[in-house]
Formats: C-alpha cells, structure tokens, sequence
C-alpha cells in the first residue's frame, strides 16, 4: 500500500490563497484536475522527485461551510528546511520552529496555509 494524496479544505474562492501558499511557498507544482472535477473548485498540487515521479500530492478542495484544520495536518519531507521557511516568511507566512528538534531524526516546522490549515514540514538531520 501507498498513500496517494491529502486532501485539505478551503473555503470558497480560497484557491488563491492556497496557490501562494502550497506551489509558491512549499514549491509544489500545481497540475490540472480532471475535466469531471473542475466545476467543483479547489486545486491539485504535486511535489516530485529527482526521477521525475510523484513524491506527494495534495488536492485543495473546497468547503461551504469551511473549518480549517488546526490539529490534523499533512506532513511533507523536503531537502532544505532552511529555503522553505524562508520562503514561507517572504510571502507573509508565520512559521513555528518551536518543535524543530522534537521529531527523532528529522528537524521540522509547522505552519498555517493562508486558511489556518496546519502544515508540517520536515528535513532528515544531518
């Protein structure tokens, strides 16, 4: 078994938000929906690895009415923690580095999308 995406709710109209926050700050790529799911809204973002295949996928859904997620969350492994959080801090995102050193062999962050949906990011230690 693998996991094949996450999913995370938006509220309508979020999509933009949700741009600037999973392709411009996580760069993730987003890629088209199936032509069946468009009229439903949202957006679907994948992260790829250095083959060219999928490492992780996320769908932006939408939901009326909307409650972010503030305890469940995905969790994505990157190569440079240090790049993400500081792209995140450009674009107007608060990070918590609070718990960077909790997770055995990893260093981390956590952070909210642009709609309060909690976000962990994670990078093997060295």
């Amino acid at each position: 078994m693998r996991l094949h995406h996450v999913q995370v709710a938006v509220p309508p109209g979020g999509e933009d938000v949700a741009r600037l926050f999973y392709a411009d700050g996580l760069g993730m790529a987003e890629v088209d929906k199936p032509a069946d799911l468009v009229a439903r809204g949202g957006a679907w973002f994948r992260a790829y690895d250095d083959h060219g295949a999928v490492a992780a996928e996320l769908h932006v859904g939408v939901e009326d009415p909307f409650a972010p997620a503030r305890k469940a969350h995905p969790a994505f492994v990157v190569d440079d923690l240090g790049k993400v959080v500081a792209r995140l801090r450009e674009l107007g995102f608060d990070v918590d580095e609070s718990q960077r050193d909790s997770f055995p062999g990893h260093v981390r962050f956590h952070a909210f999308d642009g709609h309060g949906n909690r976000v962990e990011v994670l990078q093997v230690a060295d």
